[in-house]
């Protein structure tokens, strides 16, 4: 009986110190077995980020790029000047070529000068028409246009411009400074008002100097009551040929050096 007894408190040590062996087993287990999700999760996120930003350039490349603001009013403004000094509609195509551009970034532009003209009360409307884009006069300033239009051309001219345009006249095409040697004084203010009355207008430059030349027009003919410009009265009592308009006009060049 008492052999067992010695050999019962070592066999209750040995299964009390089991169970907590096994506790600790468990513990480790447990902690490693979280570490492992904890660094799966961890894995798994990074690898949805990476994709996330590799995938943003796709979703912002998906979307139409719009032009800066500063570009578009750049171009509004050059496609409202061409349209203004134009005579006739202008279409796409050109305004493409003298602004340099196309596309997007043109149609933006005509559209913000169509909005800027688009005022029904205005007095420019802006006006898409025969293929092109014009200005226009607005309905409610009909009357007034009409009026000014009706107004009777100023064809007053001063007696430096009457030696001007007789000079243009026989000499034709003659360039400024031609016409400033013969009158022996600048010709530039006096050129300046002929054409803006529509008596002469420029015909080509010259090979030389490349200086523009002028001739009369349809208007000075009216003027002058000349079926054409063959019915100019003769210099000097005789028909000028070709060779007799060269010959007078070194001489004119002549005298006007000897007076400079």
């Amino acid at each position: 009986m008492e052999e067992q007894e010695d050999i019962s408190p070592d066999l209750e040590d040995e299964a009390l110190e089991e169970p907590l062996d096994i506790e600790n087993d468990s513990v480790d287990a447990g902690a490693s077995a979280q570490s492992a999700v904890e660094t799966h999760d961890a894995a798994e996120s990074t690898h949805d980020e990476d994709e996330t930003t590799e995938a943003e350039p796709e979703s912002l490349g998906a979307e139409p790029m719009a032009p800066p603001a500063a570009d578009t009013a750049d171009l509004a403004r050059d496609v409202e000047a061409i349209l203004f000094i134009a005579p006739d509609p202008v279409s796409l195509e050109v305004l493409a070529e003298v602004t340099g551009t196309d596309g997007e970034n043109l149609a933006h532009a005509v559209e913000a000068v169509r909005e800027k003209y688009s005022d029904p009360d205005g007095g420019i409307i802006f006006t898409e028409i025969a293929g092109g884009y014009t200005f226009r006069a607005g309905d409610l300033a009909r009357g007034a246009v009409e009026r000014f239009c009706r107004r009777p051309v100023d064809y007053s001219i001063s007696p430096a411009a009457m030696e001007t345009i007789a000079i243009i006249a026989y000499l034709q095409p003659i360039t400024r400074p031609e016409i400033a040697r013969i009158r022996g004084v600048g010709a530039d203010t006096v050129v300046a008002n002929l054409l803006d009355k529509g008596l002469v207008t420029e015909a080509g430059r010259s090979q030389q100097t490349g200086a523009v030349k002028y001739r009369t027009t349809e208007a000075f003919e009216k003027l002058f009551g000349l079926v054409d410009i063959a019915d100019l009265p003769s210099l000097e009592g005789f028909e000028a040929t070709p060779a007799d308009v060269e010959e007078l006009r070194e001489k004119l060049h002549l005298a006007a050096d000897k007076r400079q």
